[in-house]
């Protein structure tokens, strides 16, 4: 059966006029990427495009103000919990007493992960980065979710109660078994911070270091539209399922420019060694160009990131309790080098300390590996992933975004054999 005589003229028709048309794009051709002036009108990195309208999160860029759901950064620090600001995120609104109870309720009874899983981290080299290592488990437990067949927005929330729960589990049986350890289960009776740290060491963290790692699962908890929570909504708004979409999100956030960036810091201020070397060491590597200053400078913050400011007193907090010379050294090489940061860089080209900057040295206090810390980032963002997911796929519309061509238009076709 031969084509419909309308679709072979519009075949037809196409050929000759590509056959006319010019050897590179005009203006007239891209008109979605030109601005009135037929100039190209990009936005690399998207970084002033609003691809949507939100409910979740606000940040104040030139104001060093972060919100959850209208809530500042800083009352949430003081006065929430991890598990209250999971509810916040997800549900819109602060949660009644019984509501948080319920909800962390099944949080606790979601925390063992299958053998399956464990027999998985057992078989993962142990030189492979924690990230990589975090989203290969991810991926499997999606594999053997109670609900895997199910697509859609009604069953995120549940599936999303679950990998939440389950991914602090993963991560501390992950960091054992790179260690040659066996993996502890995780108990029903701790807090989601004071249950991770136990599943670590084995031991019930004390008062402080429960609290602090609780601060920075909320601090980490989210934060808008950023690389891991655009992957996570890209893949979501395909109606794909809900653990691909969070499998996205955990390889964005394994990138130094993203959540790597904590690791990076911590190495850092380990290689200027002492307070004294920090002068040198800025002027030999940040003012030539050699290196740039791992955890300052932001995508939207141009003053000092209000999440950095409260890891600084838990950092502070840190020496004290922990007593330990190193940390102490470590502390005040952090604390020289961002006088430098913000007398010599953050006013002039707004590169500010940012919350990567002094979270690190919290972990580090606590005596977790450095390979360690974009996990624990990965523990806390979920809550931020799946608010988007649910929130963009409510009212979904598949992300498609364009691309201004510059290249050939109907290059001649050369045979192999005629080839230079």
């Amino acid at each position: 059966m031969g084509w419909p005589g309308a679709a072979l003229n519009s075949l037809n028709s196409g050929r000759a006029a590509a056959r006319a048309m010019p050897t590179k794009p005009t203006p007239d051709m891209q008109k979605w990427c030109v601005d009135e002036k037929g100039q190209p009108r990009i936005d690399k990195g998207a970084e002033n495009l609003c691809m949507d309208e939100s409910e979740i999160c606000f940040i104040d860029g030139f104001h060093s103000k972060l919100y959850y759901r209208g809530y500042s950064i800083e009352d949430l620090a003081n006065y929430s919990t991890y598990e209250e600001t999971t509810y916040l995120l997800w549900h819109g609104k602060l949660p009644t007493r019984s509501e948080l109870s319920a909800f962390s309720d099944q949080l606790r009874n979601n925390r063992e992960i299958p053998q399956g899983a464990y027999d998985l981290i057992r078989a993962i080299p142990r030189d492979t980065h924690p990230m990589e290592a975090l989203r290969t488990v991810a991926s499997y437990l999606g594999n053997v979710d109670p609900e895997k067949g199910k697509l859609g927005l009604d069953s995120m929330m549940p599936k999303a109660i679950r990998l939440t729960a389950k991914l602090p589990t993963v991560v501390a049986a992950l960091a054992r078994a790179r260690e040659g350890k066996e993996p502890i289960r995780p108990r029903s009776d701790l807090s989601h911070a004071a249950n991770f740290l136990y599943m670590l060491s084995g031991e019930v963290p004390d008062k402080f270091w429960e609290r602090a790692m609780d601060v920075s699962l909320v601090l980490y908890a989210e934060h808008e539209m950023n690389a891991s929570a655009f992957a996570t909504v890209v893949v979501g708004s395909t109606l794909s399922d809900y653990y691909s979409s969070i499998v996205a999100g955990i390889g964005a956030l394994r990138g130094p420019l993203h959540g790597g960036a904590n690791e990076e810091a911590m190495k850092q201020f380990l290689e200027i060694g002492k307070p004294e070397n920090v002068d040198s060491w800025f002027k030999e590597n940040v003012l030539t160009g050699k290196k740039r200053v791992m955890g300052a400078g932001h995508r939207v913050y141009k003053t000092y990131d209000p999440r950095a400011k409260i890891f600084r007193e838990y950092a502070k907090k840190s020496v004290e309790v922990s007593r330990d010379p190193k940390i102490a050294d470590i502390y005040r090489v952090a604390e020289r080098l961002e006088d430098l940061i913000m007398g010599q860089l953050c006013e002039s080209r707004g590169i500010c300390t940012n919350v990567d900057y002094w979270s690190g040295i919290v972990y580090y206090a606590m005596g977790i590996p450095i390979e360690q810390y974009t996990p624990i980032f990965a523990i806390a963002r979920i809550a931020g992933w799946s608010a988007h997911l649910m929130e963009y796929v409510a009212r979904n519309r598949i992300l498609r975004p364009r691309l201004y061509y510059k290249g050939l238009l109907d290059v001649e076709y050369v045979p192999i054999e005629r080839r230079g």
